[in-house]
């Protein structure tokens, strides 16, 4: 039951990171620092889009605007981190009581 916790913990830190990631594209892509136009960098940015947005559009439902902020991936990320600590909670009690 550990290993399958730890896999789940893991998979929630990567898409963890695929958040902030895909936060920043999104600010380099307004700044104009990234251009859409190359190929490869639309790629990246709809990969990230495709994997991210999903949740992010289904946050947004709840979350009231704030004009041009966009408060959801942190929220989003605030929930993983709590699906996470009651992950190692539930798995450390497990471990205590096994022992």
């Amino acid at each position: 039951m550990y290993s399958v916790l730890y896999v789940l913990d893991l998979a929630l830190g990567i898409y963890q990171w695929c958040i902030i990631i895909y936060v920043v594209i999104g600010w380099l892509i307004a700044f104009n620092v990234l251009n859409t136009q190359n190929q490869f960098v639309g790629m990246i940015a709809e990969m990230f889009f495709r994997i991210v947005d999903p949740a992010l559009s289904f946050i947004r439902r709840f979350i009231p605007s704030f004009g041009n902020i966009d408060l959801s991936p942190l929220v989003l990320i605030l929930l993983i981190i709590l699906v996470r600590m009651l992950i190692w909670e539930y798995g450390l009690s497990q471990i205590r009581v096994g022992a």
